[in-house]
């Protein structure tokens, strides 16, 4: 029976890199998570207003209105939907930049078009005439295609064509059809400048409708984009957690989201020349591991493996053998290059959206980044040389992995056990009859990142473990996937944890029962399953009994990602409460009131125990309502 790395063990590691770090004068988020503590009630609650220069104003019994008479449910209302429109920004860009980086392909170029059959697909969806007509023209005018997804003066996103008809007609009824990504984020940030809503509902209502810009926008062209430019995943065997890193070899790491630059980083470790340079400084070669969603990016694209999520950023520099760290963009410690120069590593931003004081900045440029990639490689090598040894700590545990389940290869492991296809990309059925059989109880969308203000992972492993056991089959993607790869529930071997329904689908389907589906940006991949499953059913996305769990999410991306969840119909379980609390108006919005409009909602629960209870009894009521 293959062993777990438990919580204990993890955090155990993290002790002893905290002692390194006090013996090099470093602080961690541990420390700053002290001196932030308690945090500000104010904040935490979403109740108070900085949002013109008459305030800042809070509500308290003391003031129940801001100076412009804006109450709780306005102020909480306001946040949260300035958040939400954050976090569509980040997601979108992200799909802009890959956008742009498809428009630049060409046969000779430094990027190309490596899905072919994808592209053609998307082609015929946007419209594209692709007959006689070279790739790269058909890729370029794809790009165009998707950018006016951004700022189209008229009309809604395209991929919500994609959605049953049953949510569209419910969008349109209901007023959230997305329009313009673009437009939705102004929207959002209009609706919320000083003197505008005031009402909760409204403030919610345009959320939604932001979010699915995201979702059924931003998110899903980035994921078809990132596909067609560098492949769309296959299963791949790799590693996770911080033994990955080598103590005799040149250690490059790429972290951050954005993969396009980090592509480029890869395929420089494994030029010959770069690989014979550092033996000739005494290293057996270069190893290049990832952090955050840089690394599931590129480990279902090429196997690097993975050496943490979230919070292991900083133990990763800790280790002493991180000779170079090259981000892109989101969830970066601005801590980072202060603790880097306590070590020699180098620590390289590449993007003009996460610029960093201390940081080397080497900008990104579509055409010169495959030698600006190899000149970082050679700067890696030379900081291997100036290593201290007496500074060098690498944690032994690793656990193996399997990574690289988009929807195109769920479907052809489902395909593998009918033999037939109901149409160009198979069915779901057999998944389907599984959940009606209840062989399957049913699915649960696993997403998020990890947060201090809770034991990191711990809800995580102990959430996974639970609804293994309970015959409920886990989709991950971002730092919960990551979680599930370095505690070694993310392979076939894994399956003992399992119910007996869940271990037999697993052998006849020979998959692991933990799916990691990519990046946080790939939950539009879940989309599409969730999707896929209720075309095969015959029922609508909200009547399945299948739910998304984010324990211990911490990014505005989270509360956008939330919200395109719950308007696709599919409740979201959160383990971290969102900073709306002070207004009775607004949490009684999130919970219930977007159930009438949508059919879904959040459950919020801060205990893992009562969270995954009700997790796995939301399943059941949905088994019960579709009489199986």
């Amino acid at each position: 029976m293959p062993e777990f790395t438990t919580i204990e063990q993890m955090e155990e590691v993290t002790a002893k890199l905290k002692e390194r770090a006090v013996a090099a004068g470093a602080e961690t988020w541990e420390d700053r998570t002290k001196t932030q503590t308690p945090h500000c009630k104010f904040g935490e609650d979403g109740i108070c207003c900085k949002n013109c220069s008459m305030g800042p104003c809070r509500i308290s019994p003391k003031g129940q209105r801001g100076i412009c008479g804006a109450d709780a449910h306005a102020i909480a209302g306001r946040n949260y939907l300035r958040s939400i429109a954050a976090g569509t920004a980040s997601h979108s860009d992200h799909a802009r930049e890959i956008l742009h980086v498809l428009h630049s392909t060409r046969r000779d170029g430094p990027y190309q078009v490596r899905d072919e059959a994808k592209l053609l697909r998307l082609a015929a969806e946007y419209g594209v005439k692709t007959e006689g007509r070279d790739i790269y023209d058909v890729a370029h005018e794809v790009a165009e295609v998707g950018l006016m997804e951004f700022g189209k003066p008229e009309g809604y996103q395209i991929f919500t064509k994609r959605a049953p008809k049953e949510r569209q007609d419910l969008w349109a009824k209901e007023g959230i059809m997305p329009r313009a990504i673009d437009r939705e984020i102004a929207t959002s940030l209009h609706m919320t400048h000083m003197g505008n809503t005031a009402d909760a509902e409204a403030l919610v209502r345009q959320g939604l409708r932001t979010g699915l810009s995201n979702g059924w926008g931003g998110s899903m062209i980035g994921t078809e984009i990132t596909d067609i430019l560098f492949g769309t995943p296959i299963e791949r065997k790799t590693e996770g957690n911080l033994g990955v890193l080598e103590r005799d070899m040149v250690n490059v790491v790429v972290h951050g989201h954005d993969p396009a630059f980090s592509e480029m980083v890869v395929t420089a470790t494994e030029v010959k020349e770069l690989q014979d340079l550092a033996k000739t400084k005494g290293a057996k070669g270069i190893n290049v591991v990832g952090l955050c969603c840089t690394a599931n990016e590129v480990s279902m694209r090429h196997g690097v493996r993975m050496a943490g999520n979230f919070l292991q950023q900083e133990n990763v520099i800790l280790t002493g053998v991180c000779d170079m760290m090259c981000v892109d963009v989101q969830c970066i410690f601005p801590a980072l290059p202060k603790l880097a120069d306590c070590f020699h590593t180098k620590f390289v931003t590449s993007s003009p959206i996460a610029r960093i004081p201390g940081a080397i900045h080497v900008e990104f440029e579509v055409e010169k980044a495959f030698d600006q990639a190899k000149d970082l490689v050679k700067m890696a090598i030379d900081a291997y040389t100036k290593r201290d040894p007496n500074k060098v700590f690498i944690p032994d545990g690793k656990q193996s992995a399997i990574v690289g389940y988009p929807c195109e290869i769920i479907i052809n492991k489902l395909d593998g056990v009918t033999n037939s296809h109901i149409d160009e990309l198979g069915s779901y059925r057999p998944a389907v009859d599984a959940i009606k059989a209840g062989v399957l109880r049913g699915a649960v969308g696993i997403v998020g990142c990890n947060n201090p203000r809770v034991r990191p992972d711990y809800s995580h492993f102990e959430i996974m473990k639970e609804l293994l056991k309970n015959d409920i089959l886990i989709v991950a993607t971002g730092c919960a996937a990551q979680l599930a790869t370095k505690a070694g529930l993310n392979n076939k071997e894994s399956k003992w944890v399992c119910g007996d329904g869940l271990r037999r689908v697993c052998d006849l389907v020979d998959i692991p029962p933990i799916l990691h589906m990519g990046a946080c940006v790939d939950i539009s991949r879940i989309l599409l399953l969730v999707a896929g499953i209720a075309r095969d059913w015959g029922v609508n996305m909200t009547q399945l009994p299948i739910v998304g769990v984010a324990p211990e999410w911490m990014s505005e991306k989270a509360v956008s990602i939330a919200n395109y969840v719950i308007s696709s119909g599919i409740d979201v379980y959160l383990g971290i409460e969102p900073q709306v609390k002070g207004s009775s108006q607004m949490m009684e919005l999130i919970t219930q009131g977007t159930r009438k409009i949508t059919g879904a909602g959040f459950v919020i629960n801060t205990d893992p125990k009562q969270l995954v209870k009700s997790i796995i009894d939301g399943i059941e009521a949905k088994r019960t309502a579709l009489g199986i």
